[in-house]
């Protein structure tokens, strides 16, 4: 049995990814909708997934707002597949 993901195996990120996972990309909005997130700690935790890698994020500007969005990685799909599989391991399904 291996150890779980320690970047994953957070309440917050392991929400962005799951979203992510079923979506070709969301934008911060739609992820503090989908999360109930505050902003500050949502840019925090998409930082980190964006710094080991799991997700890109483009930022750009719409009507002169900045306008975020986020996309699961090669890396990020194969990372949380992985933790899913151990997940089931670890709880015998």
């Amino acid at each position: 049995m291996g150890k779980l993901n320690t970047i994953l195996h957070q309440e917050l990120r392991l929400a962005i990814i799951s979203f992510l996972a079923n979506v070709d990309y969301a934008d911060f909005k739609k992820l503090i909708e989908v999360t109930g997130a505050s902003k500050g700690n949502l840019s925090v935790q998409i930082t980190k997934l964006q710094e080991a890698g799991y997700i890109k994020v483009k930022k750009s500007f719409k009507n002169n707002y900045p306008h975020t969005n986020c996309a699961l990685t090669a890396q990020g799909k194969k990372e949380f597949e992985i933790y899913l599989k151990e997940l089931k391991e670890m709880l015998n399904i």
